[in-house]
């Protein structure tokens, strides 16, 4: 993987983290799914049969901005 750079000031340092959920039935971590969000009849999200990315979340020490970056899930 290419050195990560804050997309803000430019910095390299980067501080590895993570998004979390901590909503009802939730698993603990965010995940991204393409498409618009879609609400069923209960209002949740409709996410049958949609692709799931895990979210990867990076803190600028400098400046403080989130860098997210959407990878497969293993």
């Amino acid at each position: 993987m290419a050195e990560l750079k804050c997309t803000y000031c430019g910095s390299p340092d980067l501080e590895p983290g993570f998004i979390e959920d901590s909503g009802e039935s939730s698993k603990g971590f965010a995940r991204w799914i393409a498409g618009p969000l879609e609400r069923g009849m209960l209002g949740g999200a409709k996410r049958f049969g949609k692709q799931r990315w895990r979210v990867d979340a990076f803190r600028c020490r400098q400046c403080a901005h989130l860098e997210l970056f959407a990878g497969e899930l293993s």
